[in-house]
């Protein structure tokens, strides 16, 4: 078959797909090799679409702190060796390079000056132009397929020979953008495990007739808590952050990091629950002597307006009416046991969690290709010679705050030394 002219029949380095790691790869392998032919494919319209989504067009690059205890998913010494091969001062740098400037807002987060995702997708097809990549939008990879002479990238316009080849195709979140996981099936063809997918960073839905519902009273409130997940009635995780109620359940920071690990729950067959605690990092005694102490210092003031000290006043509101309580009870008056479930209620309310959102509300993709088969410190497979994968296709998803770009950036790196490592024909 005739390819199209702009297309190249063979080359040193073919990328599928075009996100922050596919355009990361190629751009980094440029530059370490500007000997090697670098062609990326991606099959959207529009490159680069979920870095215009993300942090609400602002764009979260990373974070100042990034480790591997920001991660989940497989091994956390994988994780290390990936993320100290290019660090977060690494990844400042770059941008700065390309003319992006970055600066840091509340938990960490940074953001480019200028507040536009759009400033930084058009930093990176810019620096692609430059440093001589040739990038093929609208041009679908549809498999890899190997033989004796190597690698071919099947397309419906031909195929093309590549000597490495890089997946950057992400996994499944935000599907609009792209991400169909189709990416999991050419790995999975080529001989790779693939960890079985989830949502991640996804709001929750909750169970609007269960007793414990408060969503629908607070929809838009925002306050912040302790999620406690409990996994077969043990503690398994705490987390604090902000917690937004909606219409169909929670949101926020604190929500979507939980709901990796109540969705994989459900996967592994697992008995899970989510709690919250509306007084983050204190433990019920302390609550209930808070509580006692304002009953001593203002005897006559109402359980209502004492409560609205803890948590905002729609929030005490929605608690009162749940477990019966009179809301103009003064605390003189307050029954030791009402004070107790009250404080009960303050520091484990359960979230009746009956699913998520799904994957056209995530963030990221929970599972993915297994890294036992690949190499960390070239991220090169063990299973398929000359296949490197990179970003949300590997069995890695980072908390909410930048995490999972840096990790995008960190796997670009270390791909793209290896790949200019090889002896590139030609010279």
């Amino acid at each position: 078959m005739t390819l199209p002219a702009e297309v190249d029949a063979s080359c040193d380095v073919a990328i599928v797909g075009a996100g922050a790691a596919g355009l990361a790869t190629a751009i980094f392998t440029r530059r370490l090799n500007p000997r090697a032919s670098v062609q990326v494919f991606d099959g959207a319209r529009t490159p680069g679409a979920k870095i215009l989504v993300s942090g609400g067009t602002r764009c979260n690059l990373t974070n100042v702190s990034v480790s591997e205890a920001d991660f989940w998913g497989g091994s956390r010494s994988f994780i290390r060796c990936v993320l100290r091969a290019f660090p977060v001062r690494d990844t400042i740098a770059f941008f700065h390079d390309i003319g992006v400037r970055l600066h840091e807002e509340a938990d960490g987060k940074l953001f480019p000056d200028g507040g536009r995702a759009r400033d930084v997708l058009n930093a990176l097809l810019t620096e692609l132009s430059r440093v001589g990549a040739v990038l093929h939008a609208t041009d679908c990879v549809v498999a890899i397929e190997r033989d004796q002479d190597g690698l071919r990238v099947v397309r419906p316009r031909g195929e093309v020979r590549a000597r490495c080849v890089v997946l950057a195709t992400g996994g499944q979140s935000l599907p609009k953008t792209g991400s169909d996981g189709a990416g999991f099936e050419m790995a999975r063809r080529l001989g790779h495990t693939i960890v079985k997918t989830t949502p991640g960073l996804v709001p929750l839905v909750l169970d609007s007739s269960a007793d414990e519902d408060l969503h629908r009273d607070l929809t838009g409130v925002a306050q912040p808590v302790e999620l406690t997940i409990w996994m077969e009635n043990r503690v398994a995780l705490r987390l604090e952050g902000a917690l937004l109620w909606t219409h169909f359940g929670v949101s926020g920071p604190v929500a979507l990091n939980a709901s990796r690990h109540w969705l994989r729950a459900q996967l592994e067959g697992r008995a899970c629950r989510i709690t919250a605690s509306f007084c983050p990092g204190e433990a019920f005694e302390a609550v209930d002597a808070r509580l006692g102490a304002m009953a001593l210092e203002r005897p006559r003031a109402s359980v209502q307006s004492a409560l609205a000290t803890l948590v905002p006043a729609s929030a005490a509101t929605a608690l009162l009416r749940r477990l019966r309580i009179d809301p103009l009870t003064a605390l003189a008056h307050f029954p030791c046991d009402d004070r107790r479930r009250l404080v009960h209620a303050l520091v484990r309310w359960p979230l009746a969690v009956a699913g998520s959102r799904g994957y056209n509300h995530a963030e990221v993709t929970a599972g993915g290709v297994s890294l036992g088969e690949v190499n960390p410190s070239t991220l090169e497979s063990r299973v398929c010679p000359g296949l490197f994968l990179v970003g949300e296709i590997l069995d890695i998803d980072g908390r909410i705050g930048g995490f999972n770009f840096q990790w995008a950036w960190s796997s670009a790196h270390v791909a793209a030394r290896a790949l200019a490592q090889r002896d590139a024909p030609g010279e």
